[in-house]
């Protein structure tokens, strides 16, 4: 036998009123109508649900177990079927898998869980290692944002731009390029890193040498920026990379930073997530939120226009 779900409508209009002219008014249909959705309960059920005693109605004593329950689902269904609520930040209870570029991680991270804990402490993050593949994940529903150095080609992926980093070349106190002069030629001579995880050993950096009819000779690819960073402040090798998510990282390791001696690319740091989460509240929050946190990273820095390069 197939419900027809408005019963539960009707028949919780009917447990809260006690009367069918009563449940009728609630619902604003007619009387006889109501009373034929009553017709259908007592059919479905197997249960007279109301029973006249005198002038007025009395719920069976099935209909009073059963009261409760059929409120609770009823409101539930319009939770479900209506405009989404205002969101409650301090109620809020939900994983988000944020899936960042290493660098990013590292420079944003901690804020980023600082200012989603302080508003919804129910929430749970999770910043797994970005690993070398595309937007499957996303489209899947296993990684609800993403850093992405290009827009997404694909139509059920959306994107935001959050920022437009600056390129510097990164070297240990005391490398041969910290001192003389800053030529393409000198640049290209030394030793460089490039950052993959998959592992390229070429980047953008090679075209904007190539436009100046000059090759670098890369020496090593590593899988991280922490680890090209680490590297470079042991040996002579140079490692350019974006300005603002790697700043803290190689003021930490003491690691001399130069303007490159050719133009070069900014790049543009973009969120990824799919469509799905459009008009997900909690989602747009998470976005916003991230997107603020990143944003951070390209502030002036504080003290005098003149101290900064």
């Amino acid at each position: 036998m197939q419900l027809d779900l408005n019963l539960l409508t009707a028949l919780d209009a009917l447990l809260e009123e006690g009367s069918v002219a009563g449940a009728a008014a609630r619902l604003h249909v007619t009387p006889p109508a109501m009373s034929r959705s009553l017709g259908r309960i007592r059919k479905a059920t197997g249960d007279q649900i109301l029973v006249r005693t005198g002038r007025t109605m009395v719920p069976t004593t099935r209909a009073l177990a059963m009261r409760a329950q059929v409120h609770a689902l009823v409101e539930q269904a319009h939770q479900l079927l209506s405009a989404q609520q205002e969101l409650d930040l301090a109620a809020l209870e939900r994983v988000f898998t944020v899936r960042w570029h290493d660098a990013l991680t590292a420079a944003c991270g901690t804020a980023l869980i600082t200012a989603v804990h302080r508003r919804a402490p129910g929430v749970q993050l999770r910043l797994p290692a970005e690993p070398g593949t595309d937007d499957a994940e996303l489209r899947r529903g296993e990684v609800d944002l993403e850093s992405s150095a290009g827009a997404p080609t694909l139509p059920d992926i959306r994107h935001r731009l959050v920022g437009r980093d600056r390129l510097v070349v990164a070297v240990r106190p005391g490398h041969p390029l910290a001192d003389g002069p800053s030529t393409p030629e000198r640049y290209a001579a030394a030793g460089h890193l490039t950052v993959s995880r998959r592992g390229s050993l070429r980047d953008p950096v090679d075209d904007a040498l190539a436009a100046h009819g000059l090759e670098r000779r890369v020496v090593a690819a590593g899988p991280t920026t922490a680890f090209a960073l680490q590297l470079a402040l042991g040996t002579d090798l140079v490692v350019t990379l974006p300005d603002a998510v790697t700043r803290t990282a190689r003021e930490r390791l003491g690691l001399v930073t130069l303007q490159p001696p050719i133009p070069l690319p900014d790049v543009p740091l973009y969120l990824l997530w799919h469509r799905r989460y459009d008009d997900d509240r909690a989602h747009a929050w998470l976005r916003e939120t991230a997107a603020e946190t990143v944003q951070a990273l390209f502030a002036p820095p504080p003290g005098p226009a003149a101290d900064r390069p």
